[in-house]
Parts: structure tokens; C-alpha cells; sequence
């Protein structure tokens, strides 16, 4: 049980005789809509180093277990460990092959890129908006930790966060947190007295530093608390908007969003909603104007979803089954298995995490008081798999899947569902990324 009764045990004696202070990591604070928010300074079993802990040497990440070493893929694993501000290529046998020094620390996710590149959102000096998972700076880092290009976003009114995403035509999108003030708030028909921060993507053209392309999710609101508001209307017959008071217990940050995935076939963006337990889909081409309105661009919806799964019950959607119960890294699959996604649902009412990889509609449709939910394609669980804020999923080429799971580490499981092997480290591992020993940006490391 790794340790678990010893620790709690440990924890137990420690806290009553108030001999340590410890503060826990906290990538989002990521709880379910019926408990209050996760505090920072609260001290967790997996965040206290004890004497059961092994030492780990410092060419190591940490310990790993083969449950069938034959069957293991020999790749490379890129880790973003954002409980210690580390981004790390290591080899099966936790061998750290190169580390990158990122004096700002990761506001979550970190990628290599094919010319040995970082890509990563990184942390502001001082952000005014400090949620869980903030970043506010983009930064493309070099092999010798040098940054290339940096990009500031962050200031009381707006903060970039989570995860970045490179586009086909050198530009990138990321995610955004946007104030809204108190009297912005009441007057869309908040039923929140605070000022809140929902979502935005934006597009920055890296070779200008200029925003070419914007969505707001304020934009697409809808609202059944105050019927003297203009978006005033009923939730289940208006299921390409979003309620804006689905959530009301996070202390302003009402949305949550915390991973962004690009679809370069169909021109649209998957974003993943961890406080609305559901991934939205917008249509990347419109204009930024198309995307502040309900007509225009390729699906005629204008910044209206396109499509949203994971959890009906969010727009009053009584067909269809919930899955989703938080969720992280929405993921595209490719090549035969185009048409698939991936995602890591955390199972924070569950107590118990599933890896999903679910058969999208084509077309998509999504309509009032209709099963608009995908199919699932594949799936793994376990009764030791479960972390209830970060992770992720990432399906090898050999058809192995790479799961992280953030408070503990990495497994390697097999397509019928085995388990192969485990990583555990003393971190808070946002994700883990797969690359084979050939992928252009290993061989650009000089690995």
C-alpha cells in the first residue's frame, strides 16, 4: 500500500505534537463542486518526506518497478514535476538523461519540441492572480536553459495558465484567466457576489508578440438566476452556452480550465474544464470577431460550442452518461486512431481515477435532451490508481499507454491492461510526456 499506513501513522504523531510545518502542491487546488476548495497549507501524506522514504541518488528520479520488463516500451520520458519545478528526460530505469534549469519554475505544462526545444508556460515573477496552475510568462528554452523567446501575461485583470499549445503555423494558443469585477459579474447574472475569472484562449504570433486571435467564454454565457439580465434563458435548450453559475463554491475562479489540445484536420480547439467535469470544443476559424458571436466560421456557430462531453448534467442534459468527475489533458490521437481522445478523469467524488480514450461523433451534434456523449473506446482503472488533482495520459506508438499519476508517479500499461511498470517519485508531476529513442528532438539533445 506504499507505505500508506506508515505515513498516515507518521502524520498523525507529527501534527499533534506541532513538530513540522509543511506546506502541500498544489497544481489547481482541484476539488469536486460538493467540497470546499483544497488549501495550500494543508499537509498531505504524500507530500512529507519520512524515514520510509528511500533516498533517491541524483542521477535518479525516483524507483522503478517492472512487472514485465519484456513488454515495456524502450522509449524516453519527458516529466513535468511541478510540486519541485523540474522538467527532466529520463529513460526506463529513472536515469535522468537531461534537466533543464527553469529559473521561473513551470506554471504546468513543459514539451519537447523536434529541434530539442522547450515549449513551456512558466511562472511570473509576481502574479496578481495566483489559483493553482497560474503561469503567466510562455517561453520557448533551449537545450542549454537559455531562453530563446519570452512572452509576459500576467496582471490583476488577466494571467496566462496551465498549458500552452504549439499550432501548425508557428503561432501558439493558451489558456487565460480574465477578471470580471463585481458589477461585471451582477450584471451578467452572477449569482456570486466576488469578482470571478472565467476562461479565454488567446493567440499570440511569437514572431510579433502580437494577440492575432482571442475567445472568451464570457461571451457565450447563459443564465437562469436573474430574469432581468439579457442572458437570462433556460439551460437545457441551449446547450452551445455555458451556465455561468454551474459552479459557485471556488472563490472566483468558476471554470477552471486546465489543459487545451489543437485539431488541425477540422481547425478546433478541445479544452478541458476541470470544474465543469467536461471538455469544450470551439471553432478555431473563425474571426475574433465570428468568435465573440453565435454565427460564422467553418461550424457556422460562431465561439458557441461546437461540442462538449464528459458531463451532461452541466447544461441540464438528463440523456447521456456523466463520466467526468475532473478531468486533465485532453489529447488527440492520431494515425489509425484518428477520431479518438484521450483524457485522465480524476475521480475526485469517486475516489478512484480512470484513463479514457473515447470514440468521438462524426459529425458532432449536440442537442437539447439527446445523448450527445462519446463512446468509449478504451479504459483502464485500478484500485491504486487514483490522484485527484493533475495527470495524465499519453498513448505510446507501440500501443502501450503512459499514465501519470500526480501524486505518485508513472505506469506503463498494456492494451488488453496490464501493468508493466511503475514510476514513484518524491514529486507532484503534472504530466509525462512519451518519446521514442529516434524522435528528432531526443536526437537534437544529443541523447
Amino acid at each position: 500500500m506504499r507505505n500508506s499506513m506508515k505515513r498516515i501513522t507518521l502524520i498523525s504523531f507529527l501534527l499533534c505534537f506541532g513538530m513540522i510545518h509543511y506546506s502541500c502542491n498544489n497544481d489547481d487546488n482541484t476539488t469536486t463542486d460538493d467540497t470546499p476548495p483544497m488549501d495550500d497549507s494543508v499537509i498531505t501524506d504524500d507530500d512529507i518526506v519520512t524515514d520510509d522514504d528511500p533516498i533517491i541518488p541524483p542521477d535518479k528520479a525516483g524507483q522503478v518497478e517492472f512487472f514485465n520488463p519484456s513488454k515495456v516500451d524502450d522509449g524516453y520520458v519527458l516529466i513535468n514535476d511541478a510540486g519541485n519545478d523540474r522538467v527532466y528526460i529520463m529513460d526506463k530505469e529513472a536515469n535522468i538523461l537531461h534537466e533543464w534549469d527553469l529559473p521561473f519554475g513551470i506554471g504546468n505544462d513543459v514539451e519537447l519540441l523536434s529541434d530539442g526545444r522547450l515549449l513551456g508556460i512558466m511562472k511570473a515573477e509576481d502574479p496578481d492572480i495566483t489559483y493553482g496552475g497560474q503561469g503567466g510568462k510562455l517561453q520557448f528554452v533551449n537545450p542549454d536553459s537559455t531562453v530563446e523567446w519570452n512572452f509576459d501575461y500576467s496582471s490583476p485583470e488577466y494571467i496566462t495558465h496551465h498549458d500552452v499549445e504549439l499550432l501548425p503555423n508557428g503561432n501558439l494558443i493558451t489558456l487565460v484567466w480574465e477578471q470580471r469585477t463585481v458589477e461585471q459579474a451582477e450584471q451578467a447574472g452572477s449569482s456570486l457576489t466576488i469578482p470571478i475569472f472565467p476562461e479565454a484562449v488567446i493567440e499570440i504570433n511569437p514572431t510579433t508578440d502580437e494577440i492575432v486571435w482571442e475567445w472568451h467564454a464570457w461571451d457565450h454565457i447563459i443564465q437562469d438566476h436573474d430574469d432581468t439580465k439579457e442572458n437570462f434563458g433556460v439551460i437545457a435548450d441551449n446547450p452551445r452556452l455555458i451556465d455561468l453559475n454551474y459552479v459557485t463554491d471556488k472563490e472566483g475562479d468558476i471554470m477552471h480550465a486546465n489543459g487545451i489540445e489543437y485539431d488541425e484536420v477540422n481547425d478546433l480547439i478541445y479544452i478541458s474544464v476541470n470544474f465543469y467535469h467536461e471538455v469544450w470544443v470551439i471553432d478555431h476559424s473563425t474571426t475574433t470577431e465570428e468568435a465573440a458571436t453565435n454565427a460564422g466560421g467553418n461550424y457556422g456557430f460562431g465561439g458557441d460550442l461546437v461540442y462538449r462531453f464528459g458531463n451532461p448534467e452541466v447544461y441540464g442534459n438528463t440523456m447521456g452518461e456523466r463520466r467526468f468527475y475532473n478531468n486533465h489533458h485532453p489529447r488527440l490521437l492520431s494515425g489509425t486512431d484518428i477520431g479518438k481522445f484521450s483524457i485522465y478523469m480524476n475521480g475526485g467524488d469517486l475516489n478512484q481515477s480512470t484513463a479514457y480514450e473515447l470514440l468521438l461523433p462524426n459529425p458532432f451534434t449536440l442537442l437539447p435532451n439527446t445523448d450527445n456523449e462519446p463512446t468509449v473506446a478504451w479504459s483502464f482503472t485500478d484500485t491504486d490508481l487514483y490522484a485527484p488533482r493533475v495527470s495524465g495520459l499519453v498513448k505510446i506508438p507501440t500501443g502501450n499507454r503512459l499514465i501519470t499519476e500526480g501524486d505518485f508517479g508513472v505506469w506503463e500499461v498494456s492494451e488488453p491492461g496490464e501493468i508493466l511498470w511503475k514510476f514513484e517519485g518524491q514529486g507532484f508531476f503534472w504530466r509525462a510526456y512519451h518519446y521514442d529513442r529516434d524522435h528528432p528532438g531526443i536526437i537534437a539533445l544529443g541523447l
